[in-house]
């Protein structure tokens, strides 16, 4: 490996209360050391990032990577390279594959394939066989086999009885469940939430109460049993009140937020853009900002894309039948520094908190700090650089953006994963 190192940059680390101008030295894939004026020898790289801030590496802990099975959206290659040029060092896949990731065979393939890529990959295995909802899988085996969670993914665990054993099952060696909270029988095959602009459309509407009987549904389980709880994509601010209660009783409960639920409502659904469909569906503006003042608040722990490519043949349909998902990888960190940064709303080392710091200690990675010795995962943030959101020039295979078009400012310059640059920004 080679030794590199970064000079005059804004070191951001939260986990050391550190933001201050300095170089950082990076040697074996690992931090060296940090400080101001570092002079060491035998270095090969030498890189000035001056009004540049370096933080530890972004991790994305909700994206479907696509692989094996729809390798026409996204392969674990593109969506980690689309992952690098966002700033991400690392990604957590959902086990909605084809087939799905519920036995061994398909974690150590994904790993396998991931060996070349240039970012981290981390899958999370079904809590069911087949995602189906009626038997569970063999957790400890997966956990042995290198997964770091436990998911049904965009299905969620209406069986109760079933929750609660695969909570006790995960307590045996600490595991996570990540759940999708939505009655199936309340969304009743709607698309979109339910209220004054879908009675206005006249589509077919998914009431906040599907999410919100579930959340509070699984956080009394997760309480019951003592086991480890993460609701995915939280949209509702009843949601976000059910967590803050939970959290102040000590229930072992973290939750995500999307940048989608974080910056639009269901006005936008007027358009009757297809790539405004997802589930959960787009809130209310009081969804939106009680979910923003929860994220800087720490209710919810961190931001996640749930990066769910699609092809345009698949998007190009009506409204009804398009089906529920966005991409997110290469837009997520321009959107935060734009819209919460840069407006004051949220501290960079809150960013870096819910963007980095969160994610790895809620799945118990390696990572999340710039300390001596640690993992040298880093990601370097132009907070100035100008970027327009032009799909057609993004890493991954897919186009299903929302923001396609908006002007955005700030962007990841340099990605480095184990102390090898494996994304660098054009100079412009």
């Amino acid at each position: 490996m080679t030794d590199l190192l970064l000079k005059n940059g804004r070191i951001i680390d939260p986990v050391n209360h550190r933001d201050e101008t300095g170089d950082i030295l990076i040697r074996d894939g690992r931090i060296a050391g940090t400080g101001k004026n570092l002079k060491p020898d035998g270095v090969e790289t030498e890189i000035d990032v001056t009004g540049k801030w370096i933080v530890p590496g972004l991790v994305d802990m909700h994206v479907h990577l696509r692989e094996p099975g729809r390798e026409d959206k996204e392969t674990i290659q593109t969506g980690c390279q689309a992952a690098v040029a966002g700033g991400f060092t690392a990604v957590a896949c959902m086990p909605n594959t084809v087939p799905v990731n519920d036995n061994q065979s398909i974690t150590r393939f994904i790993l396998d394939k991931a060996l070349d890529a240039p970012a981290r990959v981390y899958p999370i295995a079904a809590i069911t066989r087949g995602l189906d909802g009626s038997q569970l899988t063999d957790m400890a085996e997966l956990h042995d086999a290198g997964v770091v969670a436990f998911s049904d993914d965009g299905r969620c665990v209406t069986n109760a009885d079933l929750l609660r054993r695969a909570m006790d099952y995960t307590k045996l060696f600490d595991g996570l469940i990540i759940e999708h909270c939505e009655d199936p029988v309340l969304s009743n095959g709607g698309v979109m939430r339910e209220g004054f602009v879908c009675t206005t459309l006249g589509l077919s509407p998914i009431p906040s109460l599907a999410e919100e009987l579930m959340v509070a549904r699984d956080i009394r389980i997760a309480e019951y049993t003592g086991g480890r709880l993460h609701i995915a994509h939280v949209s509702s601010r009843e949601s976000v009140r059910l967590i803050a209660e939970a959290r102040e009783r000590g229930v072992r409960v973290s939750a995500e937020v999307t940048p989608h639920h974080l910056f639009l409502t269901d006005e936008e659904v007027r358009s009757f853009d297809t790539n405004t469909k997802m589930n959960p569906p787009l809130g209310t503006e009081q969804d939106r900002k009680a979910l923003e003042d929860a994220l800087i608040a720490g209710v919810i722990d961190c931001i996640a894309t749930d990066h769910a490519p699609h092809t345009e043949q698949e998007k190009m349909v009506e409204y009804d039948y398009a089906p529920n998902g966005v991409i997110g990888l290469e837009t997520a960190l321009p959107l935060v520094l734009t819209q919460l940064v840069h407006s004051r709303r949220m501290s960079p080392s809150r960013m870096v908190e819910v963007m980095s710091v969160n994610p790895c200690r809620i799945l118990g990675m390696e990572g999340g700090t710039l300390s001596d010795h640690a993992v040298a995962d880093i990601t370097v943030i132009d907070p100035e650089r100008l970027w327009l959101v032009e799909p057609s020039r993004f890493y991954s295979k897919s186009r299903n953006t929302p923001f396609g078009g908006m002007s955005l400012r700030g962007a990841a310059a340099m990605t480095i994963v184990s102390g090898r640059i494996v994304y660098q920004a054009d100079e412009e």
